[in-house]
């Protein structure tokens, strides 16, 4: 018996899991841009209880592991992801401790707001919309409307290494994040791997009806720019202050806007979007954003950074 098949069996004999067990999962199905191949294994916990016992497992097993949140930031290779693929999608506990906004990484920002606007809860209206999950939001120091997650976190529960002994806290230090960077970039880059169990957002008391409705105009504003027109993985460069301007109008500027290579497109509304068209590959996104760097370098002398994160086989 392989390790995947092994841990796939550790997990469905022992009381200690609850989820999903799946062998063969298409991405596609667990990403915004609908694009990618299959996860060899894709496990995902029902609770922090499970999740912990099976990153012990994988752990002891010396299994390489892919954390996935919401998809919403990802391009999935077309051959899939090797060994497991670990969902935190099931973790969605939201509870107000009369200061801050805690919630698990797998909450999606629809989930958060409509709990603010029941309990009265504002301060991040600017992030209705947005996909993806909390714990990715944090990851990425996503950025909505002038506001980033940084403005408004107050810490993080995370794990550094792949064992539940290595749970850490993490106090907001605004020192070490800067746009739609975070601390916990460099961890990964340092070789560890951090997974985000939960965050801690700032908020205080309003009128639910004052929050719901900006909730609503940010809504109607993403509606307006296309953003849920087609799948997509949402801004594709980040913005560079050094260059003057945002990178959708650089892009525009340099005569790319709808332009294709398969089914993916520069969205015909926004430069600096891509979409799927309906049946695009990965390797069609990887061909069209490298398209996209090479000319915007050749008219403006400008390097575009990539924003979205290409990941698997």
């Amino acid at each position: 018996m392989n390790n995947l098949r092994k841990i796939a069996e550790i997990c469905n004999t022992s009381a200690d899991f609850n989820g999903k067990i799946l062998f063969d999962e298409p991405m596609r199905e667990r990403t915004t841009f609908k694009i990618g191949g299959p996860a060899e294994l894709f496990i995902e916990p029902a609770d922090e209880k499970s999740l912990m016992f099976v990153l012990n497992e994988l752990y002891e097993l010396k299994l390489p592991v892919f954390i996935l949140g919401g998809g919403s930031n990802l391009v999935v290779s077309d051959k899939g992801i090797e060994g497991c693929t670990l969902s935190v999608a099931a973790l969605k506990d939201i509870r107000f401790d009369g200061a801050c906004l805690h919630c698990q990484a797998g909450t999606s920002f629809d989930e958060i707001l409509d709990f603010c606007i029941l309990q009265g809860l504002g301060g991040l209206e600017n992030f209705a919309g947005l996909p993806g999950s909390a714990g990715g939001a944090v990851y990425m120091n996503a950025r909505c409307y002038e506001k980033s997650i940084s403005d408004v976190l107050a810490g993080a529960e995370y794990l550094c290494g792949t064992k539940a002994q290595d749970k850490k806290h993490y106090g907001m230090n605004a020192a070490d994040w800067d746009y739609k960077k975070s601390p916990f970039m460099a961890m990964h880059g340092s070789g560890a791997q951090p997974l985000i169990l939960s965050a801690s957002f700032k908020v205080y008391r309003d009128e639910p009806a004052r929050i719901k409705q900006k909730c609503a105009e940010y809504m109607e504003d993403r509606e307006r720019k296309g953003h849920f027109r087609y799948p997509s993985a949402g801004s594709v460069f980040k913005n560079n202050r050094a260059f003057g301007k945002p990178s959708g109008q650089i892009i525009d500027e340099a005569g790319l806007r709808a332009f294709r290579i398969g089914d993916a497109q520069i969205a015909p509304w926004h430069g600096n979007f891509i979409v799927n068209l309906g049946n695009a590959s990965a390797d069609n996104i990887k061909e069209l954003t490298a398209q996209i760097r090479t000319e915007v370098k050749k008219k403006n002398g400008f390097e575009l950074e990539c924003e979205i994160i290409f990941c698997g086989k």
